[in-house]
């Protein structure tokens, strides 16, 4: 199905739901005032769904808002942004019986950074970006230019397991196919990897020292939906308020060991970074240690036991030492 008959059918669903009263709110995705962006839309104003797009630019994962939008809530997600939402049910942070979950099987986002390296151009100054199945067709000054899909998807997309949402009420297309690129996914977090302990430190000091501690990391993650952080505490004091390259390194140390076993893999906490601190290659190697260690993905089943409220006894032998 085009974009455009799933905008169709997903502004149809919208409105229904609005007109019914089976909803009081609809959160989902809007043209951005940016050229190829989109902005979330959260509204109560039938009128206003006509604006609800879906195209390869819906980056956002709107289940961050469902924590502060009050009454039931019709919500757009993608496949990541549906096991966000089971993780929030998991924590009793959101009653299902509160939201319909309208599907968007996703092939990928489009990450225009890597689109501008690619053509050596700014967004401003492309005409079209149109994806066509496994390639993607960039028009500049009238001439296209085709690249493979795999070169202009974000890394977490080109990694994705679970395309299609795992949780939802309404599917407003088929079944999206696993995109190929898990390799490419996985680079920059193979490079740490490949390096010794005190290169890796040397890398993480320079990467942190440029952390400005305006928290969009924090703020932009579902899973983080604490009414007061640690790093607001003043008895005892946790670490410093003032964005030193160590307490900035322990502030994402133990905010990946606060959201592990609910991080879905989303990518929003590297792409909301101003000063583009490679911060999924910490998230994601956590999600791997969480699956490895205990065979555990975070949002696949509402009804089981967030990973750290659930102990097994097979586990101890092994694990503890």
């Amino acid at each position: 199905m085009k974009d455009g008959n799933i905008e169709q059918k997903l502004q149809s669903e919208a409105k229904a739901l609005l007109e019914s009263g089976k909803v009081d709110y609809i959160i989902g995705f809007e043209a951005g005032s940016l050229k190829f962006t989109t902005t979330p839309l959260i509204t109560n104003n039938i009128a206003d769904i006509d604006r609800l797009v879906i195209n390869p630019f819906i980056v956002n994962n709107l289940s961050v808002y469902l924590t502060e939008v009050k009454g039931r809530v019709g919500i757009v997600v993608k496949g990541c942004d549906s096991r966000s939402i089971v993780t929030l049910i998991q924590d009793k942070q959101v009653a299902r019986e509160d939201v319909v979950i309208l599907g968007v099987p996703c092939p990928g986002i489009i990450d225009l950074s890597k689109v501008e390296r690619l053509v050596g151009k700014d967004r401003d100054e492309l005409d079209d970006i149109t994806r066509d199945g496994d390639r993607v067709v960039i028009t500049v000054d009238g001439n296209e230019t085709e690249f493979p899909t795999a070169e202009v998807l974000f890394d977490n997309c080109l990694g994705c397991e679970f395309p299609t949402p795992k949780e939802y009420d309404v599917l407003l297309d088929e079944f999206s196919p696993l995109v190929a690129g898990k390799a490419a996914s996985q680079e920059s977090l193979e490079k740490l990897k490949g390096m010794t302990p005190e290169q890796r430190w040397e890398f993480w000091k320079n990467e942190f020292s440029r952390c400005i501690r305006c928290y969009a990391c924090r703020n932009i993650c579902p899973a983080c939906f604490c009414e007061r952080c640690f790093v607001e505490e003043s008895e005892p004091q946790w670490i410093s308020p003032v964005p030193r390259w160590q307490d900035n390194l322990m502030f994402q140390i133990i905010r990946n060991i606060h959201v592990a076993g609910r991080c879905t893999d989303c990518g929003e906490c590297e792409r909301a970074c101003p000063v583009n601190i490679p911060l999924r290659s910490l998230t994601k190697e956590m999600y791997d240690i969480v699956d490895d260690l205990f065979g555990f993905k975070a949002g696949m089943d509402k009804e089981a036991a967030p990973l750290l409220t659930a102990y097994a006894l097979e586990e101890a032998e092994d694990f503890i030492r």
